[in-house]
């Protein structure tokens, strides 16, 4: 049996890279995503970074939940100008739906921060995490009352997603953006998972120093598609520095797609096929599409 097992295996691991040989010689087809799976042999794509509202634009949900569909699991992260009212419209939303996951969005520069008001925007509204959108709240970052919130967070065991990237609003404090601002937060709360939202463009330099700087301090690899040079350069950054397996998967969406996401990433040495510059291992690359960002952060499947 574990001889029949082990043939089984080496078959779909051959087939899987004739396929990653296919995609990195020849870029992937339009609408391809890989979805490979057997028993045995886990895969899973989660979606880090989704929202179902959005200041800047109108979001259907019949349309989130399509995109959805190409992933295994998603993160919803609240976001609007009133925090209860969103908290609980996520908490609806994600409500019995087996892929969502939903973060709470908190300012601590106007909410109460304890662990009783913090388990009850989020645990007791069935959601996993908290987000915090500091330019637009105009907070720093270690703030004392901030401070507070990350103590509530890492004794209730909720993940931190700093959203502090594009797009800012015109009376964002693009100061409190910069991610070194959240390392006196990660050295005091080690057991704190700390998410840095869309590899905090445009101080990607300072999220890779962070990454490889904390054990706790994760990045999210939202990317635009048609952004070539800067998806370029922000993964061979990640992984000259060492730090790949740190980043997890996200679209943004609305602001792009998972599957157009994926596409981009599975053929990101066609990018710039061209020329003479550096690459980055495929399998690297399927290593953070296929990365299990929920265990990671200690969240439960829904």
């Amino acid at each position: 049996m574990e001889k029949h097992k082990n043939v089984v295996e080496s078959l779909y691991l051959t087939c899987v890279r004739v396929v990653q040989y296919y995609i990195g010689n020849h870029g992937p087809r339009r609408g391809w995503v890989l979805r490979v799976k057997m028993k045995g042999v886990k895969t899973l794509i989660v979606d880090c970074h989704t929202h179902i509202n959005s200041p800047s634009r109108e979001i259907d949900a019949a349309e989130h939940l399509e995109a959805c569909e190409k992933v295994d699991a998603c993160i919803v992260l609240a976001s609007g100008d009133d925090n209860a009212e969103v908290n609980k419209e996520v908490g609806k939303y994600v409500k019995g739906r087996r892929k969502m996951v939903g973060f709470a969005m908190v300012n601590p520069a106007e909410d109460k921060v304890g662990t009783r008001p913090i388990k009850a925007n989020t645990s007791e509204l069935g959601l996993a995490g908290v987000v915090t959108y500091c330019p637009d709240s105009k907070f720093h970052p270690a703030h004392s009352r901030a401070m507070r919130l990350y103590e509530a967070c890492e004794e209730l065991a909720l993940p931190v997603f700093f959203h502090n990237g594009a797009p800012f609003g015109p009376d964002a404090m693009l100061e409190y953006a910069q991610p070194y601002l959240l390392d006196e937060a990660a050295q005091r709360f080690g057991s704190l998972k700390i998410i840095i939202g869309s590899m905090g463009v445009p101080f990607v330099p300072q999220t890779i120093c962070m990454l490889a700087k904390h054990e706790n301090v994760y990045a999210d690899l939202t990317i635009s598609p048609e952004k070539v040079w800067e998806i370029y350069n922000i993964v061979v950054s990640a992984h000259e520095a060492g730090v790949m397996d740190k980043l997890l998967f996200g679209s943004g969406y609305p602001f792009a797609r998972a599957d157009n996401c994926i596409e981009t990433l599975l053929g990101f040495n066609k990018l710039l096929a061209d020329t003479n510059l550096p690459t980055v291992p495929r399998e690297k690359i399927r290593g953070i599409i296929e990365r299990d960002t929920l265990a990671l952060l200690g969240i439960s499947r829904p």
